[in-house]
C-alpha cells in the first residue's frame, strides 16, 4: 500500500514530468542524488515518502525551485475539476486519477478548470440579465417608452415622406414633432443602455427598487455599519441614509438602522466577536443569552466585519425583504426564489429551528450550512394580525456533504439546470444548456 507523503501527493508525478522534460534516465537521477533507481521509481509513482534532503538534491539535479515540486496540483484546482466532472450528465470521469491528471498535464487541467468556471461565471450572467429581463418593472417601463417613440418617429416620417404637400404650418409643425421623439428616443435608448450595462452604477433615481436601493448602499460599504459601535455612530450614517435617491430608500434604510442600532446595543460586536472565537455561533443559544431574537442575532452576525456569511429574510408570502448574498450562493434580483430553501420550510413551522446542508445548483458547486427560523410577531396584541419574519442565514460549510444529508437547491426556477427538480415551476433556461 502506498505511503502518506510528507510533500503533496502529487510530488512524485512532477518529479517524473521534470526528469522526462529534461530526457534524464532515472538510474542517472538516482545516482545523482545518492539513492536506489528502485527507490526513485517508488517516490515517482507517489509510494514513497519524500524527505526534504531528498527532496532539495532532486530539485538541484533537475534544474528546478523546491516549491515547483513540493507544492503539486492545488486543492481548488482539484475541486474545479471535480465540478467540471460533475456538470456533463451520462458521462463518467475517472475521478479517482483526477490528481495523477492533474499532475502529469497540469496545463491542460488548468484549461479545463478554466473553461469550467467561465461557463459557470456565464451561467451567472445569463440568469443575471434573464432576471432583469423577466421581472425588473423599470426595464419593462424603459422598454415601452423605447417603442413608443420609434412608433411616433416612424408615424411622422412615414407622413413626410408620403404626402408631397403640406401645408408649411403643418410640416413645420411635423418636423418639430419628429426632433421631440428623436429626442426622447435617443434619451431612452441612452438610458436603458446605461442601466444594463452600468452595473457598478445602478443607483441613479428611478432605476431601482427602494429595497435595492438600501441594498445596494449596505453592498457598497461591505455589508458592515461598525459605527454604531460608536455613542454617535447612528447619527453618521443617518447622514449617508439622506444621500439615497429616493424618499422610499430614505426611509426603509432608517428603520433599518433603528433596528440594527438597538440590537447593536443589546449585542455588541466585541460580544458577538469573542462568542464566535469561542466557537458558539449557534444563533438560538447567543440570543438566549442575550435576550434579542433569533433573527436580530443573524443580523447581526451576517453583518460582523470578518465574517462570511449570508443573510435572506422574508415576510409571510415568501416576499425577500432583505438580501445579504454570499459568493457562490445566488439571490435572485427580481421574482420569486427557489421553493426548497429550508428558508420557506421554516416559514411553515413557526419557531422550529431548521439546520440544513445545501450545495447550490449549476457548475460552481460550494458547500454551505443554513440556518433557518421563523418568528411570530404581534404588533396589535390578540386583537391584531400574527406577523411572521423568515430568517436564513447561509455559512460556508468547510466539508463537502453528499448524499441525503446535502439538499441541491437553486436560486430560481428560470436559471436552475436541474431539469427533473420535483418543485420546479417553469422550464429552465439553463436546463438544454446544462445537458449537453
Amino acid at each position: 500500500m502506498p505511503q502518506g507523503n510528507s510533500a503533496p501527493l502529487l510530488t512524485g508525478s512532477l518529479i517524473r514530468e521534470r526528469r522526462l522534460a529534461l530526457g534524464l534516465r532515472q538510474g542517472d537521477v538516482a545516482q545523482a542524488i545518492g539513492i536506489s533507481a528502485s527507490y526513485l521509481n517508488l517516490i515517482e509513482h507517489n509510494k514513497r515518502k519524500i524527505g526534504a534532503d531528498v527532496l532539495e538534491k532532486l530539485a538541484q539535479v533537475l534544474g528546478t525551485e523546491v516549491a515547483s515540486l513540493s507544492e503539486g496540483a492545488g486543492g481548488a484546482l482539484i475541486d474545479d475539476l471535480r465540478a467540471a466532472a460533475a456538470t456533463v450528465a451520462g458521462v463518467r470521469a475517472e475521478l479517482e486519477r483526477i490528481e495523477d491528471f492533474a499532475g502529469r498535464f497540469p496545463g491542460w487541467a488548468e484549461v479545463l478548470a478554466a473553461q469550467h468556471r467561465r461557463a459557470a461565471q456565464l451561467e451567472r450572467a445569463v440568469g443575471a440579465l434573464n432576471d432583469r429581463l423577466t421581472h425588473d418593472p423599470y426595464l419593462s417601463a424603459s422598454l415601452h417608452d423605447v417603442l413608443s417613440a420609434l412608433s411616433s418617429v416612424r408615424s411622422t416620417a412615414a407622413i413626410l415622406a408620403d404626402t408631397e404637400d403640406i401645408d408649411p404650418d403643418w410640416r413645420a409643425r411635423f418636423h418639430r414633432n419628429l426632433h421631440q421623439d428623436s429626442e426622447r428616443l435617443a434619451a431612452g435608448a441612452e438610458a436603458l443602455v446605461a442601466y444594463l450595462d452600468g452595473s457598478d452604477t445602478p443607483m441613479e433615481q428611478g432605476f431601482a427598487s427602494p429595497q435595492e436601493e438600501v441594498e445596494a448602499w449596505l453592498a457598497g460599504r461591505g455589508w458592515q455599519l461598525a459605527e454604531l459601535e460608536a455613542p454617535d455612530g447612528q447619527a453618521l450614517l443617518q447622514a449617508e441614509v439622506a444621500g439615497l435617491a429616493s424618499a422610499a430608500a430614505r426611509k426603509l434604510a432608517g428603520a433599518f438602522l433603528d433596528q440594527a442600532a438597538h440590537e447593536a446595543r443589546l449585542l455588541p460586536e466585541v460580544a458577538l466577536r469573542r462568542a464566535w472565537e469561542r466557537g458558539e455561533d449557534d444563533p438560538a443559544q447567543i440570543a438566549a443569552q442575550v435576550g434579542l431574537p433569533v433573527l436580530a442575532v443573524m443580523r447581526r452576525m451576517a453583518l460582523m466585519p470578518g465574517v462570511q456569511a449570508g443573510l435572506v429574510i422574508c415576510d409571510a408570502s415568501g416576499t425577500l425583504l432583505f438580501r445579504k448574498p454570499l459568493d457562490g450562493f445566488a439571490l435572485p434580483r427580481y421574482g420569486a426564489a427557489c421553493p426548497l430553501w429550508p428558508l420557506f420550510a421554516a416559514l411553515a413551522r413557526p419557531m422550529t429551528p431548521i439546520a440544513q446542508r445545501i450545495e447550490a445548483a449549476g457548475r460552481a458547486t460550494r458547500p454551505f450550512r443554513t440556518l433557518s427560523i421563523c418568528e411570530t410577531r404581534l404588533p396589535m396584541g390578540f386583537a391584531g394580525p400574527a406577523l411572521r419574519e423568515a430568517g436564513m442565514l447561509i455559512m460556508p460549510d468547510a466539508v463537502p456533504a453528499r448524499g441525503d444529508a446535502v439538499l441541491v437547491l437553486g436560486s430560481s426556477c428560470r436559471i436552475c439546470p436541474r431539469e427533473a427538480c420535483p418543485a420546479r415551476r417553469e422550464p429552465s433556461i439553463l436546463a438544454e444548456a446544462s445537458a449537453q
